[in-house]
């Protein structure tokens, strides 16, 4: 069986300087395969896009990788100087981001920044880009592409401009294709027609993807395998039908119950704090879990069941 195409290993980022450095990502571990899409879902601030910026290589000069590893294909690219970290992002790894409006250069057309993408590692030719870019533009789906290269971001769509951030994404043929909450900003329709793209990119071309989503609606029916994070941790991981039909983690759990369903009321929210955590090594879901105990005072470690894995000690 070949390498994943992504594989993280007890991947631990902290921010701030050595002597006073607070850890966000505590041993996150996963891995992705070719063609195969992975969700990693979780509340704001659970360490989603931090984990997602780590393998991009940028966490900014506040933030920095303090354990475990990272494999592209089998290559370590845990520690890369910034001339390799450049050559890794576009060629080796691209990312969509949530916002096209501010992810795009107003200044200059689209098909400026499609060409400046395509020339910024294997260099055609100006003439060679252009061609490339109208063709890339195509494929995800945008009409008369001659006439929409010369466009700005403003004329366009919310909708066609996360076109052209995916056409930029996919130029270079990248083997993992990060997607950091790309439908956010857009209506139903529009997101349904987005998913659709990123499944057929995935499928046409082999490139993994990792896409970052509180959409858990979205997520059933678009990825393969998703990852639960809470506080900088994996709390649940399995495939999606696993996750979706027989949660094993209270967290999840509230999370599932927390989507509006037609004919069933919401769920009561468990209170903010049930009970004070006993130490710093206890479960980090204790304050809010109501199936807290005893045993919660240690913290679980992901638990096994075939391919379903759960970091609680009441796993149903």
């Amino acid at each position: 069986m070949t390498a994943p195409a992504l594989s993280l290993t007890d991947l631990s980022v902290a921010f701030g300087p050595e002597i006073a450095a607070r850890k966000v990502v505590h041993g996150v571990t996963l891995q992705v395969r070719a063609g195969e899409k992975l969700a990693i879902v979780g509340e704001s601030g659970s360490g989603k896009s931090v984990t997602a910026l780590a393998v991009m290589h940028q966490l900014g000069r506040a933030g920095r990788i303090v354990g475990g590893s990272m494999r592209l294909d089998g290559e370590d690219i845990t520690s890369l100087p910034e001339s390799a970290c450049r050559d890794l992002r576009g060629r080796k790894v691209a990312m969509i981001f949530q916002d096209p409006m501010t992810a795009l250069n107003p200044a200059f057309t689209i098909g400026r920044q499609l060409v400046d993408v395509i020339r910024s590692h294997d260099d055609p030719g100006i003439k060679a880009a252009r061609l490339e870019a109208e063709e890339l533009l195509g494929k995800v789906g945008i009409e008369d592409a001659r006439r929409r290269s010369g466009q700005y971001p403003h004329e366009l769509s919310g909708g066609m401009r996360q076109r052209v951030l995916i056409a930029m994404a996919i130029a270079c043929r990248p083997r993992l294709l990060i997607a950091d909450e790309p439908t956010t900003a857009l209506d139903v329709t529009v997101q349904a027609q987005v998913v659709a793209l990123l499944r057929d990119i995935c499928a046409s071309f082999g490139i993994a993807l990792l896409f970052i989503s509180h959409n858990l609606d979205l997520v059933a029916e678009f990825c393969d395998q998703i990852a639960v994070m809470y506080r900088g941790r994996i709390v649940e991981s399995g495939s999606a039908e696993a996750i979706f039909n027989a949660p094993r983690h209270p967290y999840t759990r509230l999370l599932l119950d927390a989507v509006p369903r037609q004919g069933r009321p919401l769920r009561a929210a468990a209170p903010a704090c049930l009970a004070e955590s006993p130490n710093e090594g206890a479960c980090d879901y204790f304050s809010r879990c109501p199936l807290a105990d005893v045993d919660c005072h240690v913290r679980p470690a992901l638990q096994s069941e075939g391919a379903h894995l759960s970091a609680c000690w009441r796993s149903a």
